[in-house]
């Protein structure tokens, strides 16, 4: 599954201003129930349910926000660059900067499972995140999330 099927143009931002973890996902949950059409309110209530349980940054300035939501009809995704690294409670102690956020239909089952994987893959390797993180508009971040993975590396 390419990343292009999760995550559209649109739904990318270069240099998201946000102070603390809290702030990030409220500002995610904002965009992300704007190109949905989901509530913003139960899109920031399923994300603060989910970072309850437990982190999810994956470590290397990466975190990888997720829900699912009853009225959701596909896997949606959307991607920040953070313009300041932000404490996201990480295991390892860094400071995250690129959020890849996923939501997903109640339904998906291992489709859910596989997308996330498969962005955690792509945002772990250092060549793909090292890129990331020197591009600086939407485009540009959309080009490097669309390589294929062996030419994104």
């Amino acid at each position: 599954m390419p990343i292009t099927d999760l995550v559209a143009p649109e739904a990318i931002l270069p240099a998201l201003k946000v102070i603390s973890k809290k702030q990030a996902l409220q500002e995610l949950a904002a965009r992300a129930a704007a190109l949905t059409g989901q509530n913003e309110r139960a899109v920031f209530e399923v994300l603060l349910q989910r970072e309850k349980l437990g982190t999810t940054a994956v470590g290397y300035g990466v975190a990888i926000p997720h829900g699912k939501l009853p009225k959701l009809d596909k896997l949606f995704g959307l991607f920040a660059r953070l313009e300041r690294p932000i404490d996201f409670e990480a295991m390892d102690g860094q400071p995250v900067d690129l959020v890849f956020l996923l939501l997903a239909p109640e339904g998906a089952g291992a489709d859910h499972l596989k997308a996330l994987a498969r962005i955690a893959r792509l945002l772990r390797d250092q060549d793909v995140a090292k890129k990331l993180r020197a591009s600086r508009d939407a485009q540009a971040l959309y080009s490097v999330l669309a390589l294929p993975p062996a030419s994104a590396a």
